[in-house]
């Protein structure tokens, strides 16, 4: 439960004052949703108070709202215990977003000092916040950014409402940062970009569910690197159809074990339009995709050498071991249907890392206040790099949701409602990055869809998915018995906010994970979750605030379950 502060401040500021200036999505992802500009929200949806903003010509929208709070924490144990234990809870933090004609970006950042009362009631330092933006540096030149601070259970990958159970809980952060170029040269569309990610966990030492069982490596950091050109043409310009030839290159370097994955693709694909609404695509390629890794170091009886942190020791002196290498043909073909600005669908099937692969995204928003995004992905990476992935996808304009008990994130964020249409790419929750926390590298395969309105007086949202990881580890190496494991995680969490009046207004939060492992994390696991919360303003910056909530964890024999009833109530200053 506790952060190291330095560092996920250092991170976590760093990231977070490349993004708000913000930066454009330089990347062509094949996945996306909509996404738009629009006011900032009249409520926070943590039920935490105003945000007052201001709105300029063109659309521009800014709003920057600094606050501190201290708050009094009451949590009942329900199961396996019955321990009533309380804490204070005092926090400053920053909600802020600007978007205009050349930029937009959005930042929720936290810090908490959480004070236990008795000797069961630990204390404990506390970092969350997402941040995420884009700016045009230059005509065609533009930068991405985006960080995040978060905490998540070991076990299930699903949020954390309250402060107990502290063995089960770990600290996220990542940050990912970049460039990306386009330009023409007379027909030909040419395009280039390039980011770079961290992501670190802050889980001490391998997890190990319970007494006397079987230890797993748990994912420490790792650095990814993504980049990739394209030079094409639009269909009639040369020849009827479109025709496009790019390559893109991956690479992650993970710390357990020195594992690394390097994916290598370049390919040629064709658009041939339809109708007005309707085109027809497919491409052909070749790809190279090796993921490889060291053993552990082992002593003179050949027991694995556990380090200082908890973790394997690699073994430098023996030569890299191949864990998964797959090189050949690749192809997909598929359909782009837009019948209008703000419906667009996009489907593949085809052939890649071996075997079958389907992709694609629909973004529908049917008014600038609703949006509907679905998105299928497949991909060879680490944690960190899903992580950063899930980061890179969030749409850049959006308003945080978090658990008022707790301040954690509750994977979902609030999208920002406005005149964009379904040309704005973006996702509305991390939740798909999130899960299985083990070190070893895996293909994920998965989907996942989110629906939010604002009514003015009321915001809601629900997102939903499903995210199954196969882990590819090298044989005869330490990681060999999650080869073939598979951990499948689908999750479900939704909000609603509103006003009661010009000073008051309510916050609604539900959570749910279901985790399915192949082995090694004690089994499967429920995760549930629900909050509700009241605030009302005192004054014009000063807001009293309440809030209840329940969570908890169903886990197989013989682990235990863990539930916790909480209450709050409080006080935040806005500036």
């Amino acid at each position: 439960m506790r952060a190291r502060l330095p560092f996920g401040l250092a991170a976590f500021c760093a990231a977070a004052a490349l993004a708000l200036p913000g930066v454009a999505h330089g990347q062509s992802i094949p996945y996306g949703s909509v996404s738009g500009g629009g006011d900032a929200p009249a409520a926070s949806p943590d039920g935490g108070g105003k945000e007052r903003g201001s709105r300029g010509n063109g659309g521009k929208r800014t709003y920057v709202t600094p606050y501190i709070e201290a708050a009094q924490v009451v949590t009942a144990e329900l199961s396996p215990g019955n321990d009533v234990l309380t804490y204070t809870r005092l926090a400053a933090g920053v909600d802020a977003g600007i978007s205009g004609r050349n930029s937009a970006a959005s930042i929720s950042a936290r810090y908490e000092r959480v004070i236990g009362w008795g000797d069961e009631a630990e204390d404990a330092d506390i970092v969350s916040g997402v941040a995420r933006g884009y700016v045009a540096v230059a005509p065609g030149v533009q930068l991405d950014a985006g960080a995040l601070a978060t905490r998540t259970r070991v076990d299930s990958g699903s949020p954390v409402a309250g402060f107990g159970d502290d063995d089960q809980v770990t600290q996220i952060y990542s940050l990912y940062a970049g460039p990306s170029v386009s330009t023409y040269a007379g027909d030909v569309a040419l395009s280039a970009n390039y980011h770079v990610g961290y992501t670190k966990v802050e889980q001490p030492d391998a997890f190990v569910a319970a007494p006397g069982g079987e230890a797993v490596d748990v994912f420490d950091d790792s650095i990814s690197h993504s980049a990739s050109v394209r030079a094409g043409v639009k269909p009639y310009e040369v020849l009827p159809v479109g025709i496009a030839a790019g390559a893109s290159y991956y690479r992650e370097d993970i710390s357990n074990l020195d594992q690394r994955v390097e994916d290598l693709m370049a390919r040629v694909d064709l658009t041939l339009p339809v109708s007005q609404t309707v085109a027809l695509v497919g491409g052909v390629g070749y790809e190279d995709v090796e993921i490889s890794s060291r053993d552990a170091l082992r002593d003179a009886d050949g027991v694995p050498v556990i380090g200082n942190d908890g973790r394997y020791v690699t073994d430098k002196s023996e030569p890299r071991s191949i864990a998964y290498d797959t090189s050949g043909f690749i192809w997909d073909a598929g359909v782009i249907w837009r019948p209008s600005r703000r419906t667009a669908l996009e489907a593949h099937v085809g052939r890649r890392y071996g075997a079958t692969s389907v992709y694609g995204s629909f973004a529908y928003a049917p008014s600038p206040r609703s949006s509907l995004n679905v998105s299928v992905y497949d991909n060879v990476a680490g944690f960190g790099g899903q992580v950063t992935r899930a980061l890179f996808d969030l749409t850049p304009e959006f308003s945080v949701v978090r658990n008022p008990l707790s301040g954690d994130l509750l994977g979902c964020v609030a999208p920002v409602q406005g005149e964009g249409g379904a040309e704005g790419v973006g996702s509305n929750c991390l939740n798909s990055g999130l899960g299985s926390i083990r070190s070893a590298t895996f293909r994920a395969r998965g989907v996942m869809a989110s629906y939010a309105i604002d009514l003015g007086r009321i915001g809601a949202g629900i997102g939903a998915g499903y995210d199954r990881r196969k882990f590819l580890a090298a044989p005869g190496t330490i990681l060999a018995s999650a080869n073939g494991v598979i951990d499948e995680n689908y999750w479900l969490s939704a909000y609603l906010n509103g006003r009661i009046d010009q000073e008051s207004g309510y916050s609604a939060n539900i959570y749910a994970n279901w985790f399915e492992t192949g082995a090694g994390f004690g089994g499967d696991a429920t995760s549930l979750g629900a909050t509700a919360a009241y605030y009302r303003y005192l004054t014009e910056h000063l807001s009293a605030n309440a809030a209840l909530g329940i969570d908890g964890v169903n886990r197989d024999d013989p682990y235990e379950d863990f539930w916790t009833a909480s209450a709050l109530v409080g006080v935040r200053y806005s500036f």
